[in-house]
């Protein structure tokens, strides 16, 4: 990921629940919170609820590569806790893509046409 870091402290996963904005859809849920720090950071969390280890690691990198292919999308500077529903295992990719951008712009995370 070019333009952020990940999260991976259990006490800032539940800061951004806690205290983060959230955006729900069908396949995930998106928690994002505005920081002071240029770089943005990001989360990924996918609970045993969902499947075993092999179906729990492939949700878990279909999500990464649809972050890291929208990631000059969106606008720096905050955390995102992105967190995959039940309906993620079956979902197509490009369900799961219009899903998460379609959180994004609810919760304004995508930048306008030519703001830099």
């Amino acid at each position: 990921m070019q333009f952020s870091d990940t999260i991976k402290n259990n006490y800032e996963f539940r800061r951004l629940y806690a205290k983060g904005r959230s955006a729900v859809s069908p396949t995930l849920v998106v928690y994002m919170r505005r920081t002071r720090r240029p770089r943005s950071r990001v989360g990924f969390t996918v609970t045993v609820k969902i499947g075993k280890a092999v179906v729990r690691n492939r949700v878990r990198r279909r999500l990464r590569e649809i972050y890291r292919l929208h990631e000059a999308e969106l606008l720096p500077g905050t955390d995102m806790v992105v967190v995959a529903r039940g309906r993620s295992v079956d979902a197509a990719y490009r369900k799961l893509e219009e899903d998460f951008l379609s959180c994004c712009r609810r919760l304004e995370l995508l930048r306008i046409e030519g703001q830099a």
